[in-house]
């Protein structure tokens, strides 16, 4: 009786996690659906480094609005991830438990306000600032990496601190033992050990930052050209399928959905580097 029900728990649990399996499968073979047509039609070398987005005079290139996808995200990880890791140095190794109880669910509450607001706040305090002090529209890939920075905090730092906290104790009493200093047990010792949950917690947080619409479609002006520097407005490819699928029909519908498929291939790029790194931690 009791190997029949954990029989029938398990192919519970394994019928969830193929419905889980066939909803990305079937996402992705009806964007695949929607969108090769288009790509089949106008080359997929043209597709992709065309510079040129004009749907209604059959010219679809995403070239400027990946260089977008890539600045906004690259600015992000710079301002975001030494922040995220230094939080979470400070949580594990200095932060007395009474400001741990504090600033560790500040963080995480970060995760749970909706983008929008995200968005909103940047619109109103962000652009404004970088307009007035330095120069440019305000809207531009300054300010969508700042939000994204502020976005991404969570998912690195909860993930980073897990990583460290992991770690077995002998690592930091062996150190200590050794004579090194509480710093230079976490820079030289702690850091290191960690460095495979470390990586795949930025690997994640970038694949958040590169898929965010809302609060970048705010803040990063939405303008279809190749940024020069970081105070111009750009379009990002989220951005690109959030402002114009309302409307958009035939060939312009399908460049939208094949803008996706590169999207889609740029995630899963992002999240199979991180599953090669956790596993290679395991081996």
């Amino acid at each position: 009786m009791n190997n029949l029900k954990e029989k029938l728990i398990g192919n519970g649990f394994f019928l969830i996690a193929l419905s889980t399996l066939s909803v990305l499968a079937l996402i992705t073979v009806f964007i695949l659906i929607e969108g090769v047509p288009i790509i089949a039609k106008v080359g997929l070398f043209n597709f992709i480094f065309g510079m040129k987005w004009a749907p209604s005079q059959g010219s679809f290139g995403i070239f400027p609005m990946i260089v977008g996808s890539v600045s906004v995200t690259a600015g992000a990880a710079i301002l975001g991830v030494p922040t995220a890791i230094c939080c979470s140095i400070f949580l594990t190794e200095f932060a007395p438990p009474a400001v741990s109880k504090i600033v560790r669910p500040a963080i995480q509450l970060l995760a749970g306000i909706p983008s929008v607001v995200y968005g909103f706040w940047g619109l109103t305090f962000i652009v404004p600032f970088i307009r007035n002090y330095l120069g440019g529209p305000g809207l531009s890939v300054l300010a969508g990496s700042v939000i994204l920075a502020i976005m991404i905090l969570p998912t690195i730092v909860s993930i980073s601190e897990v990583s460290i906290l992991a770690l077995p104790r002998q690592y930091k009493e062996g150190s200590l033992a050794l004579g090194a200093t509480h710093w230079q047990t976490v820079r030289s010792v702690l850091l290191p050990a960690a460095k495979s949950g470390i990586t795949t917690s930025v690997i994640l947080g970038m694949g958040r930052a590169i898929g965010e619409t809302m609060a970048v479609i705010m803040v990063l002006g939405n303008a279809v050209a190749l940024p020069k520097s970081i105070l111009d407005p750009a379009r990002t490819l989220t951005t690109n399928i959030g402002i114009e699928m309302g409307y958009a029909s035939g060939e312009h519908q399908q460049a939208l959905f094949a803008t996706g498929i590169v999207l889609l291939a740029i995630i899963m790029l992002l999240n199979s580097a991180a599953q090669i790194i956790v596993q290679r931690r395991k081996d």
